[in-house]
């Protein structure tokens, strides 16, 4: 079994939101019913955005040797259905004519307290990886276990704030990387355009009249000269030369 499929099994974001994400699927079954959620709307919509959260992450994880744009784009995802569910959450509070716990108050402070711990997984990942996100989810059991749904929604509230802080580091992160380095798809790009230019210096082609550049034929695809080759700099789109072909 290969580590590197597991990779994003690493990550505290990923281990965090399956912690709300368990912790959301027990608030809901404990506290939604058919006086409250006659439809059932809320308890699909607060599970499925706990559960995109991971899932997301995971995915974009996943993506990340063949395109970094995709790979923020899908961690973006995961940030932005956080803030649905910690909007549900919110929600309840005021319900219950009741205010989220000040960021001064002891029990905010409990809770910011409590630090995951740092994965040892080995070489059995499935396995000791979900022993790992279980001890996690233990640690706030003083507020997520018993009947107390106040309790249990200001807990998950500040889990869900303290994730998506979490995420948006991650997302800068990916896109520090990606201005460095760029993505798979670009590096793919750069290599088909170096390949062309050293193909066309090799077929003696012309070069450009305005950097000197070797210059690549191509086709025109509109106006006046659509279908009719012609000579384009090989720097474009940063040089736009062109020559005609004889």
């Amino acid at each position: 079994m290969e580590i590197s499929r597991f990779s994003y099994y690493w990550l505290d974001t990923w281990v965090l939101a399956n912690v709300i994400q368990l912790a959301t699927q027990d608030f809901c079954i404990r506290y939604l019913n058919r006086t409250n959620d006659p439809c059932g709307r809320q308890f699909d919509q607060m599970t499925m955005a706990a559960r995109s959260a991971p899932a997301n992450i995971a995915e974009g994880s996943s993506r990340h040797s063949t395109s970094l744009e995709t790979e923020m784009k899908l961690t973006d995802v995961a940030r932005a259905t956080l803030a649905e569910l910690a909007n549900d959450y919110q929600n309840w509070l005021l319900r219950h004519e009741r205010i989220p716990w000040s960021i001064h108050s002891q029990e905010y402070q409990a809770v910011c307290r409590i630090q995951l711990d740092r994965p040892d997984y080995k070489d059995d990942v499935l396995h000791k990886s979900s022993i790992h996100i279980l001890t996690q989810k233990h640690k706030f059991d003083q507020w997520l276990v018993g009947n107390n749904s106040l309790t249990a929604a200001n807990c998950l509230l500040i889990l869900c704030d303290r994730l998506i802080l979490m995420i948006r580091r991650q997302i800068e992160h990916q896109l520090n990387t990606f201005k460095m380095n760029g993505g798979f798809t670009e590096g793919l790009t750069a290599e088909r355009l170096a390949y062309r230019a050293q193909q066309s210096t090799e077929h003696n082609a012309p070069v450009c009249p305005r950097c000197g550049k070797p210059m690549i034929k191509r086709v025109a695809k509109k106006g006046v000269h659509s279908g009719k080759e012609f000579w384009s700099c090989s720097g474009y789109p940063e040089c736009n030369g062109t020559r005609r072909v004889e």
